[in-house]
């Protein structure tokens, strides 16, 4: 697997190398021994998955607070999204920054969120799926959000968002 370290400290892209042959290929997603090597959570408690039905949804930006902050290993496993990532850490250098990257099947990639940093995404195909490796279990009163379209953030979303929850529409402003 590569490891490419993103504009935020601690969060990572992790692409598999795929060995192919006449058959297709055969790529390792996750390995705990080199995740712990780069210095990242290497012990998933839990796996969810996302189905979105509409091009333009959008969900998030969630995190969960301490004690249960949640590490993250996000892909897509059909469709496409552009996944994106906020540092909420207040002693961090980038605190409040952002980062985004496209996730589709067809490139492999994985997203690596540390603790402490809220997580949304926007499809952008129709019938897309996600695929979350969580590094703590869901604590609903912990659960927090910030707003996608914070202009704090300034987050420059893909598309139009379609389709949001309200939850998601009525988190508060920064």
């Amino acid at each position: 697997m590569r490891f490419t370290a993103t504009t935020l400290e601690g969060a990572c892209i992790v692409e598999p190398e795929p060995q192919e042959d006449n058959r297709g290929l055969f790529a390792r997603t996750f390995c705990a021994r080199e995740f712990r090597n780069h210095g990242l959570m290497s012990a998933f408690v839990q796996c969810n998955t996302s189905w979105n039905v509409r091009k333009g949804t959008v969900r998030g930006l969630h995190y969960q607070l301490s004690p249960s902050s949640e590490a993250k290993l996000v892909r897509c496993t059909a469709g496409a999204l552009w996944d994106v990532i906020v540092d909420l850490r207040p002693d961090s250098p980038t605190y409040l920054q952002h980062f985004g990257v496209e996730l589709t099947p067809m490139n492999r990639r994985a997203l690596y969120i540390p603790e402490m940093f809220a997580h949304g995404f926007q499809t952008l195909e129709d019938g897309t799926e996600v695929f979350y490796q969580m590094g703590d279990f869901y604590t609903p009163e912990l659960a927090q959000g910030l707003r996608y379209n914070d202009p704090k953030l300034a987050i420059k979303w893909p598309l139009p968002a379609v389709c949001i929850s309200d939850r998601d529409q009525t988190w508060a402003w920064l």
